[in-house]
């Protein structure tokens, strides 16, 4: 896949995956690279970017098998951000789809 078409819709997709539950980095680049080819660097930056604006939260649990592990959650203000990206991000396909 052209890597601008994931550049634009990445952000989106980390956030719908927090929309179904909090999930820690190494499970977020599992679960959108059985998708999309992304390295965890890569996620990593997004959510940085995505605490920065207050779009997710950060708490540390306990691991069985290792160091605790650090999850992120969206916040109402990171809902409110994924809803009206989904909306653009639909409208922008549906309107480039009638051109191509």
């Amino acid at each position: 896949m052209d890597a601008q078409f994931k550049k634009g819709v990445l952000e989106l997709c980390v956030l719908s995956q927090l929309k179904e539950q909090d999930r820690y980095g190494y499970e977020l680049t599992e679960r959108i690279s059985k998708e999309l080819s992304v390295t965890a660097g890569t996620l990593y930056l997004i959510l940085k970017r995505l605490k920065d604006s207050g779009y997710v939260e950060t708490y540390l649990m306990e691991s069985t098998g290792g160091p605790a592990r650090k999850y992120y959650h969206l916040t109402e203000q990171g809902e409110n951000y994924r809803k009206n990206q989904k909306q653009e991000w639909l409208a922008f396909v549906e309107k480039a789809g009638k051109l191509i």
